[in-house]
């Protein structure tokens, strides 16, 4: 059975976070959907790139795999004003799946979403003083500690897609798919 990603995307995302990682998840033969959180498929991203979602979250049923939040402004403060995108961030993470987060999202979606509690994480440098002192801020590319991973912006996408690869399918398969796309 292939492990689903559900990768949210909400107006405003940042879209070569968004595109990047359904990209690499796909060629690990992962199953992605994308998931628009409002009442339309159609998202515009934060430079006005439009992509059509796979899917409405409200038509989503169950617990994906991994849960996969891109950046972007004002795409992260509006996964943050999501309901819907809160809670399933809670159940996910309550059931040990993987919540991953780029760039503005660690700081912008997680902290409300109260899942970094005692975590080392990373985001977009500018958000990196907006965790509370129970959360570790490193400046490092990409950083997983225990199912939550986090990573800082768009440079730093195709890294945060191998973790999820890699936590997901293991090592082999990310250096597989890193060699592939010529990431050295």
């Amino acid at each position: 059975m292939k492990k689903k990603i559900l990768v949210l995307l909400a107006d405003g995302f940042e879209e070569i976070e968004a595109v990047t990682c359904v990209d690499v998840l796909r060629r690990a033969s992962l199953e992605v959907a994308t998931a628009s959180i409002s009442k339309r498929r159609m998202v515009c991203g934060s430079h006005g790139i439009k992509i059509q979602a796979d899917i409405k979250l409200s038509d989503f049923s169950g617990l994906p795999h991994a849960l996969v939040l891109p950046g972007g402004m004002p795409g992260a403060k509006n996964l943050s004003k999501s309901l819907s995108v809160i809670n399933l961030i809670k159940r996910c993470h309550k059931n040990r799946k993987i919540v991953a987060a780029i760039c503005a999202s660690p700081a912008v979606v997680l902290v409300p979403a109260g899942v970094l509690t005692g975590k080392k994480v990373t985001c977009y440098p500018e958000f990196g003083k907006g965790f509370d002192a129970k959360t570790t801020y490193i400046d490092k590319k990409v950083v997983m500690d225990d199912n939550i991973i986090t990573s800082q912006g768009p440079g730093t996408t195709f890294y945060f897609a191998l973790k999820i690869v890699e936590a997901l399918k293991g090592r082999k398969t990310a250096k597989i798919v890193k060699k592939r796309v010529l990431i050295k």
